[in-house]
């Protein structure tokens, strides 16, 4: 195939699709831009199943979009629909930017509205936008007038393992918990009892944080309907706009995740979040012909 992925055909016929990640966190990308394609959450499921299915931890569908270069849809692995996904916009902008030949892209997603550049072979910047802080944004189901910290622990009460978590929306919502020890819990086992906490009305992703330089800070992530991730871009979004907001890091700061380094940096003077990260093309080809049959539009 070209650089560009081709058009996604009806259900009736081969269904094109791209594989590509973003530090190990891995994407299937059907192009649907010039025919629409109904994606239903058993669909997305059957797609990402490791196991039965082609793999990944988000299925991305591209449509056309009145006011972007792209309209990017996301499903998480589990199958619900989501708002956003850093290390795929990162992807979807070099598709339509090596489209294009042009070095800037915008994309439409349901977290907002996002710009991308070129920052070098195959590395992308995207602009995040502004991080949301107002509780009723994020959204948590109870009041909280100062959301750098918030109450809520796991652990015994009098001492407790995790305590006060800083909570933002980057286009999604995240719990970030402050640590020395990246090890102090089993995130696999913690992850998926705080992402359900009723406090967290729409679900949250979950995030280990430990500042070992103003520069520098070390990622666990537990993505909301994915699990563990090699990363999370909008979980390093979140965790450097909570960070600066709190004091405890720079402007610009190097984030660690399992699957490799983000660069981030928070513009001064409109306070939004940048990323810049790399992007990898794995391989093209099409969804096996039973892969959706018999399940449901």
């Amino acid at each position: 195939m070209s650089s560009a992925i081709s058009t996604a055909a009806s259900r009736s016929g081969p269904i094109p699709f791209r594989k590509m990640n973003g530090l190990g966190n891995d994407f299937v990308v059907l192009d649907a831009r010039q025919s629409p394609l109904a994606i239903s959450e058993d669909q997305a499921r059957a797609i990402a199943d490791r196991k039965t299915g082609i793999g990944c931890d988000q299925l991305i569908v591209m449509e056309q979009s009145p006011t972007a270069d792209v309209r990017m849809r996301i499903w998480n692995a589990e199958g619900g629909e989501v708002q956003s996904c850093g290390n795929a916009s990162r992807c979807i902008a070099d598709i339509v930017m090596a489209e294009t030949g042009i070095t800037s892209a915008t994309i439409d997603t349901k977290g907002g509205f996002l710009t991308a550049r070129k920052a070098g072979p195959l590395m992308v910047t995207i602009d995040q936008g502004s991080p949301r802080f107002g509780w009723k944004e994020i959204p948590l189901s109870e009041a909280f007038a100062d959301t750098r910290h918030i109450e809520l622990q796991v652990g015994p009460i009098d001492k407790p393992l995790l305590h006060s978590p800083s909570v933002v929306n980057v286009g999604n919502p995240h719990c970030i918990f402050w640590v020395k020890d990246l090890d102090v819990v089993d995130l696999a086992k913690v992850g998926p009892m705080i992402e359900h906490h009723p406090l967290f009305p729409e679900r949250t992703n979950v995030e280990l944080a430990k500042v070992v330089a103003r520069d520098h800070v070390i990622l666990k992530v537990w993505e909301r309907g994915a699990g563990l991730t090699k990363a999370c871009g909008t979980a390093a979004c979140a965790v450097v706009a909570a960070g600066y907001r709190l004091k405890l890091i720079d402007a610009k700061c190097r984030v660690t995740l399992p699957g490799g380094d983000l660069l981030m940096a928070v513009n001064e003077d409109n306070g939004h979040v940048l990323m810049t990260g790399p992007v990898a093309y794995e391989f093209d080809d099409v969804l096996p012909a039973g892969l959706l049959a018999g399940l449901p539009e």
